[in-house]
């Protein structure tokens, strides 16, 4: 979706003047010529003739990764990323006037799920993986949050949700300096990344993860598209300290902080999810499992239909299965909610105990 109040946001990001022409293709630059066109609900606003020394693996693999990450369609926000957009919405209180920017969106599910609290939402990324329902429900633009697109004091709120652990520290100082140029004053920033800072409860998250790799060397199921969609972690704000260097760097100033200490969460993605997965995305449907097939055992996983190296398309298979459950708001979509409400426990009961994830919200003086 490229609605009119989008442009009226918008400058050069080649240039940076905001003399720009809209034409019914796109948006032609007056000043240095160049075009940005419409594409099928985005408009590509990627500066011309610059040349990034870092690119993401979202960018430079996308035509790969885009059947892998099963994209098109939304799920409800429901167990982790429950668990992120709840807090999302609690801490950058929406308004319905404000101007919202999801810096670097992805599918732009989060954008999606908060777009009718405010009255303009926007999703910004260099690489086009945007769900269908963002296409329909967001402003969305190709763009680099180097270079964002957007005039000075033009956005009331943004946020940026498993961004920053994939940059290098320069590029984190150009993402977050950008993100502060286009905040109003007073304009609020939600960020939520990781850090490499141990949690002083460890021994806990770490209990749920053993646990985990038995089922993994038993065959039941393997964390293979997790480990894909993290090989591109870099960490270079390696502990809290950098955290708060880089956001008093970019001149933005912390205002809230919740850890997330996944003693909950760890045993519902290590354990729970994953056996539920197992049984969803098994390759047929002729044997009905019980409880005896998630014992890990070689006849277990026989029965889900598992063999080395198929963790992908299983993961991909239970998703998709599950996600027609979910649009029917029946029993499965509650019983996934009253897990996501239990994850979210980590945040009220641990949230002042320093850990490696973390919610940040920072204000542009």
């Amino acid at each position: 979706m490229v609605p009119t109040d989008l442009y009226r946001l918008l400058q050069c990001p080649t240039c940076g003047s905001r003399d720009l022409l809209v034409r019914d293709a796109g948006v032609h630059c007056a000043s240095c010529n160049n075009d940005y066109p419409n594409h099928g609900g985005y408009i590509d606003l990627m500066p011309r003739a610059v040349e990034f020394g870092y690119v993401s693996k979202y960018v430079s693999e996308e035509e790969q990764l885009a059947e892998e990450l099963d994209y098109r369609e939304l799920a409800p926000p429901l167990l982790a990323a429950g668990v992120r957009d709840r807090a999302l919405a609690r801490l950058l209180d929406f308004r319905a006037t404000d101007v919202a920017l999801d810096n670097g969106c992805g599918t732009a599910k989060h954008a999606v799920w908060n777009a009718g609290k405010v009255r303009l939402m926007i999703g910004s990324d260099p690489a086009t993986m945007f769900a269908d329902a963002a296409v329909e429900q967001v402003a969305l633009a190709k763009a680099d949050s180097r270079r964002l697109p957007f005039a000075a004091n033009t956005i009331d709120k943004a946020f940026s949700i498993d961004v920053l652990e994939h940059f290098p520290r320069d590029v984190i100082d150009a993402y977050l300096a950008e993100t502060a140029r286009v905040l109003r004053p007073g304009g609020r920033l939600f960020v939520f990344s990781n850090t490499s800072d141990p949690s002083s409860l460890q021994l806990l998250t770490d209990a749920s993860r053993k646990l985990g790799q038995l089922f993994v060397r038993a065959g039941v199921y393997d964390f293979q598209r997790q480990a894909r969609r993290k090989s591109d972690h870099i960490k270079a704000l390696r502990t809290w300290d950098d955290v708060l260097d880089a956001m008093r760097v970019a001149g933005l100033r912390p205002v809230k902080i919740v850890f997330w200490n996944s003693v909950f969460t760890s045993f519902v993605e290590h354990v729970l999810m994953k056996l539920g997965e197992a049984v969803l995305g098994r390759k047929t449907n002729d044997q009905r499992p019980t409880t005896k097939d998630l014992v890990p055992t070689a006849a277990s996983s026989s029965i889900l239909g598992l063999s080395s190296g198929d963790g992908t398309d299983r993961e991909i298979r239970a998703r998709q299965r599950m996600r027609g459950r979910l649009e029917r708001r029946g029993p499965a979509y509650y019983a996934l909610l009253a897990v996501t409400l239990v994850m979210e426990l980590d945040l009220w009961l641990f949230g002042r105990l320093k850990s490696g994830s973390y919610f940040i919200v920072v204000e542009k003086p």
